[in-house]
């Protein structure tokens, strides 16, 4: 691998990474989408509570489920197309040199392109599945909520276990999101099959992307005027 090759794929951990820590501490101070979407998570489980029938919200929980199922078994998919790709090597190197502008791989640095896109589709299975496995925690929580007007527990009571059955969804939504998040990175990955500086572009452009979507898209307005609030002040902890 040239120099070029080794400072790109330092960029890429350290771009995914870094955006990573920036967006979990940046949602503490600004509001975001998963910021926002908690703040209604926890309305939502405290209007649970005072349902007699729980059927809807478990019916949003299993519409969820099946959304990040989707994903994960996608990826399983992918994982078998990549394997596939390891063993039909010399053909792909065969296709990717008829590119204009690629530059000229070796099997070892094909075979480790795909290794690391390997790599990123089992870190986003492992994220789908925990959130899969987080929601259905939920489902439980949810069938467990007391009764409306029940004197088994306080108000006081019933609020923290809204709370805390929102951040469990808030938690399965997190690693939803860290999934879907790999599958933008791959994208990018795909750039250096053409060449270094296409894979640091694409990257780069990757995190714009998400940066402009959790924090700056027009969803996120329509969120936080929904309840009066506006994307510019702090948020009020």
């Amino acid at each position: 691998m040239t120099w070029l090759d080794i400072a790109s794929l330092a960029g890429f951990f350290v771009t995914w990474a870094g955006y990573t820590i920036f967006a979990r501490s940046r949602a503490k101070v600004a509001w975001c989408l998963a910021s926002s979407l908690q703040w209604y998570r926890v309305e939502w489980m405290l209007r649970m509570l005072d349902r007699e029938m729980r059927m809807p919200d478990t019916a949003i929980i299993g519409n969820l489920e099946r959304v990040i199922g989707f994903f994960a078994s996608t990826s399983i998919l992918i994982l078998a197309g990549l394997i596939t790709a390891l063993t039909a090597n010399t053909t792909a190197i065969e296709v990717l040199s008829s590119v204009p502008f690629a530059e000229p791989t070796s099997v070892l640095q094909f075979e480790l392109k795909v290794l690391l896109l390997i790599l990123i589709f089992i870190f986003a299975f492992f994220n789908f599945t925990w959130s899969l496995r987080q929601y259905s925690f939920a489902n439980v929580l949810i069938g467990a909520a007391p009764a409306p007007n029940s004197a088994e527990m306080t108000a006081e009571e019933r609020r923290r276990f809204a709370i805390s059955t929102a951040k469990v969804i808030d938690q399965a939504g997190h690693s939803y999101n860290y999934g879907l998040r790999s599958y933008y990175f791959a994208m990018a990955v795909m750039g250096w099959f053409i060449h270094p500086l296409l894979f640091m572009a694409g990257y780069v452009t990757v995190v714009i992307v998400l940066y402009m979507r959790e924090f700056r898209s027009r969803t996120l307005q329509s969120i936080l005027a929904a309840e009066g609030k506006s994307l510019n002040p702090p948020r009020n902890n």
